[in-house]
Protein backbone atom coordinates (compact mmCIF):
# COMPACT_ATOMS: atom_id res chain seq x y z
CA UNK A 1 0.00 0.00 0.00
CA UNK A 2 2.89 2.34 0.04
CA UNK A 3 3.59 3.01 -3.82
CA UNK A 4 -0.55 3.51 -3.76
CA UNK A 5 -0.31 5.90 -1.07
CA UNK A 6 2.67 8.32 -1.68
CA UNK A 7 1.10 7.81 -5.92
CA UNK A 8 -2.23 9.71 -4.50
CA UNK A 9 -0.59 11.73 -2.39
CA UNK A 10 1.83 13.05 -4.98
CA UNK A 11 -0.98 13.52 -7.38
CA UNK A 12 -2.54 15.99 -5.44
CA UNK A 13 0.54 18.30 -4.72
CA UNK A 14 1.59 16.80 -1.86
CA UNK A 15 5.25 16.18 -0.66
CA UNK A 16 6.91 12.63 0.04
CA UNK A 17 8.92 12.07 3.53
CA UNK A 18 12.69 11.29 3.35
CA UNK A 19 11.68 8.22 5.13
CA UNK A 20 8.97 7.14 2.80
CA UNK A 21 11.45 7.81 -0.23
CA UNK A 22 14.23 5.65 1.51
CA UNK A 23 11.44 2.71 1.90
CA UNK A 24 10.02 3.35 -1.87
CA UNK A 25 13.33 2.94 -2.82
CA UNK A 26 13.98 -0.08 -1.42
CA UNK A 27 11.26 -1.72 -1.97
CA UNK A 28 11.74 -0.89 -5.88
CA UNK A 29 15.01 -2.15 -6.01
CA UNK A 30 13.87 -5.25 -4.20
CA UNK A 31 11.12 -6.34 -6.42
CA UNK A 32 8.15 -5.26 -4.47
CA UNK A 33 7.30 -2.22 -6.28
CA UNK A 34 5.90 -2.76 -9.81
CA UNK A 35 7.26 -0.68 -12.55
CA UNK A 36 3.33 0.22 -13.13
CA UNK A 37 2.89 1.87 -9.86
CA UNK A 38 6.69 3.67 -9.83
CA UNK A 39 5.69 4.53 -13.64
CA UNK A 40 2.31 6.48 -12.44
CA UNK A 41 4.69 8.23 -8.93
CA UNK A 42 7.45 9.13 -11.80
CA UNK A 43 4.76 10.60 -13.51
CA UNK A 44 3.14 12.57 -10.54
CA UNK A 45 6.93 13.80 -9.77
CA UNK A 46 7.05 14.83 -13.27
CA UNK A 47 3.63 17.08 -13.53
CA UNK A 48 3.82 18.18 -9.68
CA UNK A 49 7.53 18.51 -9.00
CA UNK A 50 9.60 17.80 -5.97
CA UNK A 51 10.82 20.49 -3.59
CA UNK A 52 15.07 20.85 -2.78
CA UNK A 53 14.11 18.90 0.37
CA UNK A 54 12.66 15.74 -1.35
CA UNK A 55 14.81 16.33 -4.11
CA UNK A 56 17.95 15.72 -1.67
CA UNK A 57 16.28 13.18 -0.15
CA UNK A 58 15.13 10.38 -3.25
CA UNK A 59 19.09 11.14 -3.97
CA UNK A 60 20.10 9.92 -0.87
CA UNK A 61 16.96 7.29 -1.08
CA UNK A 62 18.63 5.70 -4.21
CA UNK A 63 22.29 6.48 -3.13
CA UNK A 64 21.43 4.39 0.03
CA UNK A 65 19.68 1.18 -1.91
CA UNK A 66 23.04 -0.16 -3.02
CA UNK A 67 26.56 -0.15 -2.38
CA UNK A 68 29.43 2.28 -3.09
CA UNK A 69 32.95 2.36 -4.70
CA UNK A 70 35.27 3.06 -1.42
CA UNK A 71 38.79 4.08 -3.16
CA UNK A 72 39.42 6.18 0.19
CA UNK A 73 42.75 4.69 0.36
CA UNK A 74 43.81 5.07 -3.30
CA UNK A 75 45.73 7.63 -2.56
CA UNK A 76 45.28 10.23 -5.40
CA UNK A 77 42.47 12.75 -6.70
CA UNK A 78 39.07 10.85 -8.06
CA UNK A 79 36.69 13.33 -10.29
CA UNK A 80 34.44 12.67 -12.71
CA UNK A 81 32.78 14.52 -15.39
CA UNK A 82 28.78 14.42 -16.00
CA UNK A 83 26.82 15.33 -19.49
CA UNK A 84 23.02 15.73 -18.81
CA UNK A 85 22.89 14.69 -22.42
CA UNK A 86 23.23 15.60 -25.98
CA UNK A 87 23.75 14.74 -29.50
CA UNK A 88 27.11 13.92 -31.13
CA UNK A 89 28.27 14.43 -27.25
CA UNK A 90 31.50 11.99 -27.19
CA UNK A 91 33.16 14.50 -24.46
CA UNK A 92 33.84 11.47 -22.16
CA UNK A 93 35.53 9.29 -24.29
CA UNK A 94 38.01 11.70 -24.65
CA UNK A 95 37.79 13.14 -21.93
CA UNK A 96 38.49 10.15 -19.11
CA UNK A 97 41.40 8.36 -20.38
CA UNK A 98 42.93 12.26 -21.31
CA UNK A 99 42.84 12.64 -17.63
CA UNK A 100 43.66 9.25 -16.50
CA UNK A 101 46.51 9.74 -18.69
CA UNK A 102 47.76 12.49 -16.43
CA UNK A 103 47.46 10.69 -12.79
CA UNK A 104 43.98 11.78 -11.83
CA UNK A 105 41.47 8.34 -11.25
CA UNK A 106 38.54 8.44 -13.65
CA UNK A 107 35.65 6.32 -12.48
CA UNK A 108 33.37 7.30 -14.89
CA UNK A 109 30.21 5.72 -14.91
CA UNK A 110 27.82 6.28 -17.65
CA UNK A 111 24.35 5.15 -19.32
CA UNK A 112 22.80 4.52 -22.26
CA UNK A 113 20.57 6.35 -24.63
CA UNK A 114 18.12 8.77 -23.07
CA UNK A 115 15.18 10.36 -25.37
CA UNK A 116 16.86 11.24 -28.51
CA UNK A 117 20.07 11.78 -26.97
CA UNK A 118 23.45 8.68 -27.23
CA UNK A 119 24.53 7.02 -24.66
CA UNK A 120 28.32 6.60 -23.82
CA UNK A 121 27.77 2.77 -22.80
CA UNK A 122 26.37 1.90 -26.08
CA UNK A 123 29.07 4.12 -27.61
CA UNK A 124 31.90 2.18 -25.54
CA UNK A 125 29.84 -1.07 -26.81
CA UNK A 126 30.23 -0.47 -30.73
CA UNK A 127 34.03 -1.13 -29.68
CA UNK A 128 34.24 -5.24 -30.50
CA UNK A 129 34.49 -7.36 -27.38
CA UNK A 130 34.51 -4.30 -24.99
CA UNK A 131 32.76 -4.69 -21.19
CA UNK A 132 31.18 -1.94 -19.59
CA UNK A 133 29.51 -4.45 -16.98
CA UNK A 134 32.05 -4.59 -14.64
CA UNK A 135 31.97 -5.25 -10.86
CA UNK A 136 32.76 -2.78 -8.18
CA UNK A 137 35.75 -4.82 -7.17
CA UNK A 138 37.02 -5.41 -11.18
CA UNK A 139 36.20 -1.57 -11.43
CA UNK A 140 38.66 -0.87 -8.66
CA UNK A 141 41.28 -3.05 -9.85
CA UNK A 142 41.49 -1.39 -13.17
CA UNK A 143 40.98 2.47 -11.05
CA UNK A 144 44.50 0.96 -9.01
CA UNK A 145 46.24 0.01 -12.42
CA UNK A 146 45.08 2.32 -15.12
CA UNK A 147 43.33 5.16 -13.30
CA UNK A 148 40.21 4.92 -14.93
CA UNK A 149 37.19 2.17 -15.85
CA UNK A 150 34.75 3.03 -18.28
CA UNK A 151 31.51 1.39 -17.00
CA UNK A 152 27.83 1.13 -16.33
CA UNK A 153 25.46 1.10 -13.36
CA UNK A 154 26.41 -1.75 -12.16
CA UNK A 155 23.60 -3.97 -10.05
CA UNK A 156 25.11 -3.24 -6.47
CA UNK A 157 25.01 0.75 -7.14
CA UNK A 158 22.23 2.71 -6.49
CA UNK A 159 19.91 -0.33 -7.94
CA UNK A 160 16.74 2.06 -7.52
CA UNK A 161 17.92 4.92 -9.82
CA UNK A 162 18.95 2.23 -12.13
CA UNK A 163 15.68 0.69 -12.91
CA UNK A 164 14.26 4.26 -12.76
CA UNK A 165 16.38 5.65 -15.41
CA UNK A 166 15.15 3.07 -17.71
CA UNK A 167 11.50 3.81 -17.12
CA UNK A 168 11.58 7.30 -17.24
CA UNK A 169 12.81 7.07 -21.11
CA UNK A 170 10.09 4.78 -21.64
CA UNK A 171 7.27 6.48 -19.55
CA UNK A 172 8.63 10.04 -21.27
CA UNK A 173 10.05 11.86 -17.65
CA UNK A 174 13.18 12.40 -18.66
CA UNK A 175 13.39 16.12 -18.63
CA UNK A 176 12.35 17.03 -14.92
CA UNK A 177 14.80 18.79 -12.90
CA UNK A 178 14.45 17.12 -9.54
CA UNK A 179 14.74 13.51 -11.02
CA UNK A 180 17.45 14.45 -13.73
CA UNK A 181 19.40 15.72 -10.62
CA UNK A 182 18.56 12.75 -7.99
CA UNK A 183 19.64 10.08 -10.65
CA UNK A 184 23.17 12.04 -11.54
CA UNK A 185 24.08 12.74 -8.23
CA UNK A 186 23.17 9.42 -6.55
CA UNK A 187 25.65 7.49 -9.17
CA UNK A 188 28.23 9.96 -8.71
CA UNK A 189 28.28 10.06 -5.14
CA UNK A 190 28.17 6.69 -5.34
CA UNK A 191 31.89 6.45 -6.42
CA UNK A 192 33.68 7.92 -3.97
CA UNK A 193 34.79 10.97 -5.68
CA UNK A 194 36.69 13.94 -4.25
CA UNK A 195 35.10 16.23 -7.43
CA UNK A 196 32.81 16.49 -9.99
CA UNK A 197 32.71 18.07 -12.87
CA UNK A 198 29.40 18.63 -14.93
CA UNK A 199 28.44 19.41 -18.53
CA UNK A 200 24.69 20.98 -18.15
CA UNK A 201 23.88 20.97 -21.93
CA UNK A 202 22.00 24.88 -22.91
CA UNK A 203 19.79 25.27 -26.15
CA UNK A 204 17.33 23.42 -28.28
CA UNK A 205 18.61 20.14 -28.03
CA UNK A 206 18.89 20.06 -24.70
CA UNK A 207 16.70 18.20 -22.32
CA UNK A 208 15.93 21.50 -20.66
CA UNK A 209 16.13 24.26 -23.44
CA UNK A 210 15.38 27.55 -20.79
CA UNK A 211 18.71 28.78 -19.10
CA UNK A 212 16.80 29.48 -16.06
CA UNK A 213 16.13 26.05 -16.14
CA UNK A 214 19.13 24.95 -16.63
CA UNK A 215 21.25 27.24 -14.22
CA UNK A 216 18.61 25.68 -11.73
CA UNK A 217 19.60 22.18 -12.13
CA UNK A 218 23.44 23.25 -12.04
CA UNK A 219 22.43 24.71 -8.60
CA UNK A 220 20.58 22.35 -7.11
CA UNK A 221 23.29 19.32 -7.89
CA UNK A 222 25.97 21.41 -6.73
CA UNK A 223 24.14 21.92 -3.51
CA UNK A 224 23.25 17.96 -2.59
CA UNK A 225 27.40 17.18 -4.10
CA UNK A 226 28.26 20.05 -1.04
CA UNK A 227 25.78 18.23 1.03
CA UNK A 228 27.88 15.37 0.75
CA UNK A 229 31.24 16.80 1.08
CA UNK A 230 31.92 16.47 -2.45
CA UNK A 231 32.76 19.96 -4.34
CA UNK A 232 30.96 20.36 -7.75
CA UNK A 233 31.81 22.60 -10.55
CA UNK A 234 29.27 22.88 -13.89
CA UNK A 235 29.53 24.17 -17.26
CA UNK A 236 26.84 25.42 -19.49
CA UNK A 237 27.96 23.92 -22.97
CA UNK A 238 25.81 24.39 -26.35
CA UNK A 239 23.66 21.75 -27.25
CA UNK A 240 21.72 24.03 -29.99
CA UNK A 241 23.46 22.02 -32.42
CA UNK A 242 25.44 18.90 -32.96
CA UNK A 243 28.96 18.22 -31.19
CA UNK A 244 31.74 17.66 -33.53
CA UNK A 245 30.70 16.22 -36.56
CA UNK A 246 29.71 12.46 -35.94
CA UNK A 247 26.45 11.67 -34.50
CA UNK A 248 25.68 7.58 -33.93
CA UNK A 249 27.62 4.86 -31.48
CA UNK A 250 30.53 3.60 -33.77
CA UNK A 251 30.87 7.14 -35.92
CA UNK A 252 31.21 8.79 -32.31
CA UNK A 253 33.84 6.50 -31.07
CA UNK A 254 35.94 7.01 -34.55
CA UNK A 255 35.59 10.41 -33.64
CA UNK A 256 36.99 10.41 -30.26
CA UNK A 257 39.87 8.66 -31.02
CA UNK A 258 40.68 11.67 -33.92
CA UNK A 259 40.29 13.80 -30.72
CA UNK A 260 42.89 12.03 -28.62
CA UNK A 261 45.05 12.11 -31.60
CA UNK A 262 44.57 15.97 -31.60
CA UNK A 263 42.89 15.35 -34.89
CA UNK A 264 39.13 16.31 -33.35
CA UNK A 265 36.59 18.87 -34.61
CA UNK A 266 37.84 21.98 -32.87
CA UNK A 267 33.97 22.56 -30.97
CA UNK A 268 34.63 19.00 -29.67
CA UNK A 269 38.63 19.53 -28.32
CA UNK A 270 37.25 23.07 -27.17
CA UNK A 271 34.56 21.46 -24.63
CA UNK A 272 36.92 18.57 -23.80
CA UNK A 273 39.72 21.05 -22.70
CA UNK A 274 36.92 23.31 -20.65
CA UNK A 275 35.89 20.42 -19.06
CA UNK A 276 39.02 19.03 -18.53
CA UNK A 277 41.07 21.93 -16.76
CA UNK A 278 38.05 22.34 -14.11
CA UNK A 279 38.59 18.43 -13.72
CA UNK A 280 42.51 19.26 -13.12
CA UNK A 281 41.75 21.67 -10.98
CA UNK A 282 39.83 20.22 -8.94
CA UNK A 283 41.87 17.30 -8.35
CA UNK A 284 44.67 19.71 -7.31
CA UNK A 285 47.14 18.55 -10.08
CA UNK A 286 47.60 21.92 -11.63
CA UNK A 287 47.62 25.37 -10.37
CA UNK A 288 45.55 26.99 -12.61
CA UNK A 289 42.93 26.69 -15.85
CA UNK A 290 46.07 27.71 -18.72
CA UNK A 291 48.50 24.82 -16.68
CA UNK A 292 45.72 22.07 -17.07
CA UNK A 293 44.66 23.18 -20.89
CA UNK A 294 48.95 23.01 -21.26
CA UNK A 295 49.01 19.41 -19.56
CA UNK A 296 46.35 18.19 -21.72
CA UNK A 297 47.66 19.32 -25.09
CA UNK A 298 50.76 17.63 -23.83
CA UNK A 299 49.44 14.27 -23.52
CA UNK A 300 47.64 14.55 -26.94
CA UNK A 301 50.74 15.77 -28.66
CA UNK A 302 52.98 12.59 -27.44
CA UNK A 303 50.12 10.39 -28.14
CA UNK A 304 50.44 9.41 -24.26
CA UNK A 305 46.13 9.81 -24.08
CA UNK A 306 45.80 8.11 -27.38
CA UNK A 307 48.01 5.00 -25.93
CA UNK A 308 45.92 5.45 -22.80
CA UNK A 309 42.66 4.55 -24.03
CA UNK A 310 43.79 1.64 -26.23
CA UNK A 311 45.19 0.23 -22.71
CA UNK A 312 41.69 0.83 -21.08
CA UNK A 313 39.79 -0.88 -24.28
CA UNK A 314 42.09 -3.94 -24.06
CA UNK A 315 42.17 -3.91 -20.36
CA UNK A 316 38.08 -4.14 -20.69
CA UNK A 317 37.65 -6.70 -23.54
CA UNK A 318 37.75 -5.05 -26.62
CA UNK A 319 39.86 -4.84 -29.11
CA UNK A 320 42.79 -2.16 -28.83
CA UNK A 321 43.34 -2.00 -32.57
CA UNK A 322 40.85 -0.13 -33.03
CA UNK A 323 42.86 2.95 -31.62
CA UNK A 324 45.26 2.58 -34.84
CA UNK A 325 42.57 1.26 -37.20
CA UNK A 326 38.69 2.49 -36.75
CA UNK A 327 37.74 0.07 -39.62
CA UNK A 328 37.48 -2.40 -36.84
CA UNK A 329 34.56 -0.90 -35.55
CA UNK A 330 31.03 -1.91 -37.27
CA UNK A 331 30.09 -0.57 -40.42
CA UNK A 332 27.00 0.65 -42.17
CA UNK A 333 26.00 -1.30 -45.11
CA UNK A 334 24.84 1.69 -46.45
CA UNK A 335 26.35 4.99 -47.26
CA UNK A 336 25.18 7.96 -48.95
CA UNK A 337 25.52 11.77 -49.18
CA UNK A 338 23.16 14.49 -48.45
CA UNK A 339 23.26 17.54 -50.24
CA UNK A 340 22.01 21.25 -50.01
CA UNK A 341 18.72 21.23 -51.62
CA UNK A 342 19.40 25.46 -52.29
CA UNK A 343 21.68 28.41 -51.53
CA UNK A 344 21.70 30.03 -49.09
CA UNK A 345 23.41 30.24 -44.85
CA UNK A 346 23.12 27.04 -42.70
CA UNK A 347 20.97 28.78 -39.92
CA UNK A 348 20.13 25.76 -37.97
CA UNK A 349 21.30 22.14 -37.46
CA UNK A 350 18.44 21.09 -34.80
CA UNK A 351 20.34 18.36 -32.71
CA UNK A 352 16.62 16.86 -32.08
CA UNK A 353 15.75 15.68 -35.00
CA UNK A 354 19.42 14.32 -35.79
CA UNK A 355 18.91 12.47 -32.64
CA UNK A 356 15.53 11.19 -33.06
CA UNK A 357 16.46 10.84 -37.37
CA UNK A 358 19.49 8.14 -35.40
CA UNK A 359 16.68 6.35 -33.03
CA UNK A 360 14.37 5.69 -36.48
CA UNK A 361 17.48 3.93 -38.15
CA UNK A 362 17.96 1.63 -35.11
CA UNK A 363 20.84 3.88 -33.68
CA UNK A 364 19.05 4.43 -30.49
CA UNK A 365 16.00 2.93 -28.01
CA UNK A 366 12.33 3.48 -28.13
CA UNK A 367 11.99 0.59 -25.47
CA UNK A 368 14.50 -0.16 -22.91
CA UNK A 369 15.20 -4.01 -24.22
CA UNK A 370 15.42 -2.30 -27.94
CA UNK A 371 19.02 -3.65 -29.63
CA UNK A 372 20.63 -0.63 -30.89
CA UNK A 373 22.22 -0.67 -34.53
CA UNK A 374 26.03 0.75 -33.67
CA UNK A 375 26.95 1.46 -37.48
CA UNK A 376 24.27 3.97 -38.21
CA UNK A 377 24.15 7.55 -37.54
CA UNK A 378 25.66 10.72 -39.64
CA UNK A 379 28.56 12.95 -40.14
CA UNK A 380 27.51 16.55 -40.57
CA UNK A 381 30.09 18.85 -41.92
CA UNK A 382 27.53 21.11 -42.45
CA UNK A 383 28.06 24.52 -39.55
CA UNK A 384 25.83 27.16 -38.84
CA UNK A 385 26.46 30.37 -40.31
CA UNK A 386 28.33 28.13 -43.53
CA UNK A 387 27.49 29.33 -46.79
CA UNK A 388 26.36 26.55 -49.25
CA UNK A 389 25.24 26.58 -52.59
CA UNK A 390 22.69 23.70 -54.30
CA UNK A 391 24.15 20.87 -54.44
CA UNK A 392 27.05 21.42 -52.11
CA UNK A 393 27.59 17.85 -49.48
CA UNK A 394 26.19 18.78 -46.37
CA UNK A 395 26.38 15.15 -44.56
CA UNK A 396 26.92 11.56 -44.86
CA UNK A 397 24.12 9.20 -44.19
CA UNK A 398 25.89 5.94 -42.48
CA UNK A 399 22.38 3.02 -42.73
CA UNK A 400 21.50 -0.85 -42.31
CA UNK A 401 19.37 -0.79 -45.60
CA UNK A 402 17.73 1.88 -47.95
CA UNK A 403 14.92 2.25 -45.68
CA UNK A 404 17.62 3.64 -43.61
CA UNK A 405 18.83 5.78 -46.01
CA UNK A 406 15.30 7.39 -46.63
CA UNK A 407 14.74 7.63 -43.00
CA UNK A 408 18.42 9.68 -42.74
CA UNK A 409 17.43 11.71 -45.10
CA UNK A 410 14.23 12.52 -44.14
CA UNK A 411 15.75 13.81 -40.63
CA UNK A 412 18.37 15.78 -42.34
CA UNK A 413 15.88 17.51 -44.19
CA UNK A 414 14.26 18.20 -41.42
CA UNK A 415 17.35 19.13 -38.68
CA UNK A 416 19.06 21.23 -41.59
CA UNK A 417 17.75 24.43 -42.13
CA UNK A 418 19.15 26.90 -44.94
CA UNK A 419 18.31 30.11 -45.33
CA UNK A 420 18.96 33.89 -46.45
CA UNK A 421 20.72 34.74 -43.11
CA UNK A 422 21.93 33.21 -39.93
CA UNK A 423 21.24 34.41 -36.09
CA UNK A 424 25.09 33.25 -34.47
CA UNK A 425 24.61 29.95 -32.46
CA UNK A 426 25.61 29.90 -28.81
CA UNK A 427 28.88 30.20 -27.29
CA UNK A 428 30.60 27.08 -26.78
CA UNK A 429 30.93 27.39 -23.02
CA UNK A 430 28.51 30.29 -22.01
CA UNK A 431 28.18 29.96 -17.98
CA UNK A 432 30.55 28.40 -14.71
CA UNK A 433 28.54 27.57 -11.91
CA UNK A 434 29.97 26.64 -8.48
CA UNK A 435 29.14 27.47 -5.06
CA UNK A 436 30.09 30.63 -5.08
CA UNK A 437 27.67 31.76 -8.23
CA UNK A 438 26.96 31.78 -11.65
CA UNK A 439 29.90 33.18 -13.62
CA UNK A 440 28.98 34.17 -17.41
CA UNK A 441 31.59 33.19 -19.55
CA UNK A 442 31.02 34.34 -23.06
CA UNK A 443 27.68 36.40 -25.39
CA UNK A 444 24.85 34.72 -23.68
Amino acid sequence: MLAHRLIERKRDGGRIEAGEWRALALAYATGHVPDYQMAALLMACYLCGLDRGETAALTEAMLASGDRLDLSDLGRPRVDKHSTGGVGDKVSLVLAPLIASLGVAVPMMSGRSLGHTGGTLDKLESIPGFRTDLTLAEARTQLERLNCALIGQTAEIAPADRKMYALRDATATVDSIPLIAASIMSKKLAEGLTGLVLDVKRGSGSFLPELPRELELAEIMIAIGADHGCPVVALLTAMDRPLGRACGNALEVEESIAALKGEGPPDLLEVTYALGAEMLVLAGTVADHDAARRAMEQSIGTGRAAEHFQRIIEAQGGNPGVVDDPAVLPQAAECELFAAPRRGFVARVEPRAIGRGIVEMGGGRTKVDDRVEPAVGFVITARPGDWVEVGEPLATIFARDRTGVDTGRHALGLAIHIADEADPPLPLVSHRVTNRGVEVLGEV
